[in-house]
């Protein structure tokens, strides 16, 4: 059983609005960079790309990140760990990095990207860009920019639908699986 909580509208909006709060926040996309947490927070920061390069008629650079090594739960062995690519091909140094994430929850995946993140230089600031932010927060983490808040009970999940890796756009809420 599954409820849809955002539809591919909803997407859209949520999309140009956090692109143009971005802007309004820096000043202009001078000097901002995108960097996607695998696997769709590499997609939002793409389709912010492109919605910032479409409002500022400019190039802001994206990357991808991959946190599977800095994860806190690797050391448990419950999951068996797939390494994907991490793509950062500037330099960080001075720039407005702006995280982006599909689903905040706990705050320890934005944990874990914050630390791959600084192996790869010292940005000016680090700024969060979330779809959805679902609450109960075990880590003092908080989004800059944010898609929408939908407060969830723990016990369901989340899942973001994006059309370049599921072929539609929806946000939907499910119920545990037993």
């Amino acid at each position: 059983m599954s409820t849809t909580l955002l539809n591919e509208n909803d997407i859209a909006r949520a999309i140009s609005r956090i692109s143009h709060e971005i802007l309004e926040r820096n000043q202009g996309a001078e000097d901002i960079a995108l960097i996607g947490i695998r696997t769709r927070g590499v997609t939002l920061s793409s389709r912010l790309q492109d919605k910032i390069n479409a409002i500022e008629n400019t190039q802001v650079e994206t990357g991808a990140l991959d946190i599977t090594l800095y994860r806190d739960d690797l050391g448990a062995g419950l999951q068996k760990p797939e390494l994907k690519k991490t793509e950062i091909t500037f330099g960080l140094e001075g720039k407005h990095v702006i995280l982006c994430d599909d689903v905040l929850f706990t705050g320890r995946t934005i944990r874990a990207a914050i630390d791959a993140l600084m192996d790869f230089g010292r940005p000016a600031s680090v700024q969060l860009a979330v779809l959805v932010d679902r609450g109960h927060r075990e880590l003092p983490i908080r989004p800059d920019y944010v898609g929408k808040n939908i407060p969830t009970p723990k016990t369901k999940r989340v899942q973001v639908h994006l059309k370049e890796i599921d072929g539609e756009d929806k946000v939907i809420i499910q119920e545990p699986v037993k």
